[in-house]
Order: structure tokens, then C-alpha cells, then sequence
């Protein structure tokens, strides 16, 4: 008779914990899977998928406008927000038994409850008491809301994805992806947006050109950036909502969103009477292989708070699955790990910045080119591309890819395979450019802005 109920346990059924449950499942592990809300964590449900469904949404109304430079009369702009986050819930609904078909096709149990650690090797999953070999925390993170007086009058992004409808007014606080993202998203649907940031510039640990010239292209399109600013208060006033700054300036809006970061989602969980060590955010601290200081219990994805991205918490779930019952130790290489924000224009970027490069390696060259792309020149749009290359002097690796523009991600993906392939400038310059496109520039960039080191 088996000693444990399970060989694996995971707690959370976002992307990671799916990925490590299936694969193991797969390879042979009897595997349990607790999750309170829906299948699919984050990405699914409130996160990636959501958002760029809303962004697609957002995008319209500069198509429709565009679209006059090219002949087109597009007579009626009507927008429904409604029906745009019924369609929306539809797809999430489709996407969350995907995920559950996923799981059971590999034969994973999977237990709607919430799961908490008793032990090193015991679950308590609602009513239950589950025993395994090894579990497994994937349980995410969760927005964090400065707490300051009326924080509750306050949204995260969790709740803007279900709004009963579209506000007049917003102000979106945050200076990072979610930020810019539904500052982008509510201006393109109409809403009259403001973005506070309490930073000098946008999407801090970017590369500096990135922020600077996103900040740029959003107020051309008519975001209101107030950096270096802070909410200090914020009160109901009849159907509005009254905010008081720092500064002592005082204004109205509708709807206060806040996107100033997320914590690991520890909380409640066992893990310090289980014995497992904490950082001080919250995040679980693991070694290479993804073992907490507790050998039998594991945890991969935002709750370890290494890079909090989908694709990143896939790779370690797969990573470990195969550690674990594969017989393969696999280790996660964080490096030149692309990431997109799906911003209004998109950024995206692989590589270390300009600043990461000279502090690492000294002396760089780097190249940029900033221009109006082709389509701009009958539709009349202002909008600008922005591109980076970060090329160390020395070797002729290229170091960085960085880009302002239309989908950037879709271009910059295939760029992360030549950084990850080590390829030089020299291999840039020799390889032949897709003739008119924006991402040709990449290949055709010849003269270096700047030489010092």
C-alpha cells in the first residue's frame, strides 16, 4: 500500500502548477491539484489573456480613424462595453475547461478547495486531509494597494476586468505593466485617463529609452502623466471620487485603479508552521530545483518572486516536473527571457538595457532608430517606432533588443531566439531585412549613437 495519498500535490492552478501536474501526471506521478477559484490563475482570468482582449478592444478606435487615409468612411464609432466583457467572459469560460480537460486527460485530480500545509507532507484541501511525497505551491501573487486613507474606495486590475460599465473619468496609479497597460486601455475606449506615477519615469528596470519614449507616444494619444506624484487620500464626493495628492492638489474622477505592484500570495497558507522559509515579501525562498527549506515541499511561478511572467512560471513547472519524475534535474535559465507590455504603442524587449550593459560589461555601442513607419504616411497617425540594439564592444554579441511600436512582441520574439543563439552585431548587418517593415531596422542599423563606455 502506498505510503503517501498522492506523489504530488500542488496547491494552485495557474499556468505553473497546471504545466508541473500535467507533466508529472504524464510521467507517471499519481497528482492531486487544490484550487479555490478557476483553473487558469491569473493569466487566464485576470491577467494576459483579459487584458490583451481589452487592448485588441481599445485598438479600434485608431484603426477606425486611421482608416480615412486609406479610403475607407467608416460611419458609425458605437462602443458597448458590455457586450465586450460578456464576449470576453466567454472565452475565459472556454479557456478554464481547456485547462480543466488538460488536467484530466492526464489524469490529475482536481480538488475545488482552498489548500493549506499541515506538515511536510500533509494538505488540509476544505474538509480533506491528503498526504503526499512532495507538494507543490503555486498559488501566484495578488495586487497590493498602499494603504492610505480610502485604499477601499479604490479597484485593482482583478476587478477592472469585471466593471458594470466604462467610467468617464479614471485615473490609473502605477508605473509599471498593468499601469500603462489599462491607461492605454481606457483611453482607447474613450475614458477620459489619468496615470500617477510616483516615479520620474515609466516601466522602472526597463531600459530608460523605453519608458521615456512610451510616455512620449501616450500623451500624444492623449494619457495624462502626472510622474514624480502620489495620492495621499482619497474620499467619495456624491457619485465621484475626491483624491488628494502629496502636493496638496485635490481632483475628482470616477474610477481610481490601482497598479502599483503585487506581493506573493502566501498568506494563510501553513508555510511558516510547516516550516518553510519566507523573504520578506512574502515569496518563498527556493534553490535551483525549486526545493523550499523544506525538501518535500516545492514552489514555482510568482509566488517565488524571480520573474513574474506566464511563460516563465510554464518553463519552471516543467522544469520541475521533470526533477522531480522524469529522472532529468533540470535547472531554469533566467537569461534574455523576453517579455511585451501591451501597451498603447506595445514595448518589447530582450536582453539586459544600456545601464545593465555598461555596468556588466563595460563598453557597449549601441544603435537606435525612431520613425515614422510607413502606414502613418496616409493615415496621418503620429505614433513613432522606437528601436534599440545594446552591442558589446568588445565580442560584437548583441547584448539587448528593445522596441516602442506596433506589436513589438510579435517582432522582438524571434529576436529573443538570436540573443539566445549568442548572435553579434556582424550576423545582425549580414542577415537580409523584409522589405517595407518596421522590423527590417533591426538588420539595417549601422552607425553607433554613442561610444562611451
Amino acid at each position: 500500500m502506498p505510503r503517501y495519498d498522492y506523489d504530488l500535490i500542488t496547491i494552485g492552478g495557474g499556468s505553473g502548477g497546471v504545466r508541473a501536474s500535467r507533466m508529472s501526471a504524464n510521467f507517471g506521478a499519481r497528482v492531486a491539484l487544490i484550487e479555490e477559484r478557476q483553473l487558469g490563475g491569473t493569466c487566464v482570468n485576470v491577467g494576459c489573456i483579459p487584458k490583451k482582449l481589452l487592448s485588441y478592444a481599445a485598438h479600434y478606435a485608431g484603426d477606425f480613424a486611421d482608416s480615412a487615409g486609406f479610403g475607407w468612411s467608416v460611419a458609425s464609432h458605437d462602443f458597448d462595453w458590455a457586450r465586450l466583457i460578456a464576449n470576453k467572459n466567454r472565452e475565459i469560460s472556454r479557456l478554464n475547461g481547456v485547462y480543466a480537460k488538460l488536467l484530466n486527460d492526464a489524469g490529475v485530480t482536481v480538488i475545488e478547495a482552498r489548500g493549506r500545509l499541515i506538515d511536510a507532507h500533509t494538505v488540509q484541501a476544505g474538509e480533506r486531509t491528503l498526504t503526499a511525497q512532495h507538494i507543490l505551491v503555486a498559488t501566484g501573487g495578488w495586487p497590493v494597494v498602499p494603504p492610505i486613507p480610502g485604499a477601499e474606495l479604490a479597484i485593482t486590475s482583478n476587478e477592472a476586468f469585471h466593471l458594470a460599465r466604462l467610467p468617464e473619468r479614471v485615473v490609473v496609479v502605477g508605473g509599471g505593466y498593468v499601469a500603462v497597460e489599462f491607461s492605454s486601455i481606457f483611453k482607447g475606449l474613450g475614458v477620459r485617463t489619468t496615470l500617477v506615477y510616483r516615479g520620474s519615469q515609466l516601466l522602472r528596470g526597463f531600459d530608460q529609452d523605453l519608458g521615456r519614449v512610451l510616455a512620449e507616444e501616450m500623451a500624444q494619444k492623449g494619457v495624462e502623466i502626472l510622474l514624480d506624484s502620489n495620492i495621499e487620500r482619497i474620499e467619495r464626493k456624491g457619485a465621484a471620487l475626491a483624491l488628494r495628492f502629496v502636493s496638496g492638489e485635490t481632483r475628482e474622477t470616477d474610477l481610481v485603479l490601482y497598479a502599483t505592484g503585487r506581493a506573493p500570495l502566501t498568506h494563510g497558507l501553513g508555510l511558516e508552521a510547516a516550516g518553510v522559509a519566507l523573504a520578506a515579501n512574502g515569496a518563498i525562498k527556493v534553490d535551483e530545483f525549486f526545493r523550499s527549506s523544506v525538501p518535500s515541499i516545492c514552489a514555482i511561478g510568482d509566488v517565488i518572486d524571480r520573474i513574474q511572467l506566464t511563460p516563465v512560471a510554464i518553463a519552471e513547472g516543467t522544469a520541475l516536473a521533470n526533477t522531480l519524475f522524469n529522472n532529468l534535474p533540470r535547472r531554469m535559465d533566467y537569461g534574455n527571457v523576453p517579455t511585451a507590455v501591451f501597451s498603447h504603442p506595445n514595448v518589447a524587449t530582450v536582453g539586459l538595457s544600456e545601464k545593465q550593459a555598461r555596468e556588466r560589461h563595460g563598453e557597449v555601442e549601441v544603435y537606435v532608430a525612431h520613425f515614422r513607419p510607413l502606414k502613418g504616411t496616409l493615415s496621418g497617425s503620429t505614433e513613432r517606432v522606437f528601436m534599440k540594439l545594446v552591442v558589446d564592444r568588445t565580442t560584437d554579441r548583441v547584448l539587448g533588443v528593445h522596441m516602442v511600436g506596433t506589436d513589438a512582441g510579435e517582432v522582438i520574439q524571434g529576436f529573443a531566439v538570436a540573443l539566445k543563439c549568442g548572435a553579434t552585431k556582424a550576423q545582425f548587418d549580414a542577415t537580409v531585412g523584409i522589405h517595407p517593415t518596421g522590423a527590417e531596422e533591426f538588420v539595417t542599423m549601422r552607425t553607433p549613437r554613442s561610444r562611451q563606455a
